[in-house]
């Protein structure tokens, strides 16, 4: 007989973290490659480029705002041991540092790109290349927060044993709380 495919249930809030949170981190580190494109070819041929890496910085930005609160309602169930609390606390204060960082350095970029058009000017090269040139030294800065909060969650999740309560699919229950070792949830079975 031919099973029916059927959808996996909608997760509730404190259970969508592990499924936004590689948003911020694809969209972000890709971003700076598309700002090295628009600094190497020709400055009208870049722009395109550029407008692309102000676009996705925009996308991973607003994605870190959903990220936070997501992972902070999945960080409100998690049953923690000291080390998962250090962990979760470190991830956290990464968190809103990665938050803040990225939104200035949107709006910085978003200054750097639109504000010659806002002023009705030509591109210079300084416009066109040295700003951005400069931006990428900010922008890795950023990046190395960005990683070191990636780290830490995938930290708590890989070496701490914290994952999330996903609803499944045998008449609704939830799977054992968060911050419980997988090979634990074995042993509680038998």
């Amino acid at each position: 007989m031919i099973a029916l495919q059927t959808l996996p249930p909608i997760p509730s809030w404190n259970e969508l973290h592990p499924l936004v949170i590689h948003f911020p981190i694809a969209l972000l580190l890709v971003a700076p490659l598309f700002i090295l494109v628009g600094i190497v070819v020709d400055a009208q041929k870049g722009r395109p480029f550029l407008i692309a890496a102000l676009v996705l910085m925009l996308l991973g930005t607003a994605s870190t705002f959903f990220a936070i609160a997501t992972g902070e309602a999945a960080g409100e169930i998690v049953e923690g041991t000291p080390a998962v609390s250090a962990v979760l606390e470190r991830h956290e204060d990464l968190a809103e540092m990665t938050r803040i960082v990225f939104s200035v350095l949107t709006l910085l970029f978003a200054t750097i790109l639109l504000l010659p058009r806002l002023l009705k000017r030509e591109p210079s090269v300084a416009t066109a290349r040295i700003l951005p040139l400069a931006f990428l030294l900010f922008y890795s800065a950023g990046a190395v927060i960005l990683v070191n909060t990636a780290h830490h969650g995938g930290r708590l999740v890989h070496e701490l044993g914290v994952h999330a309560g996903i609803t499944q699919l045998n008449g609704g229950s939830q799977s054992p709380a968060l911050g419980q070792p997988v090979a634990q949830e074995a042993e509680a079975e038998h």
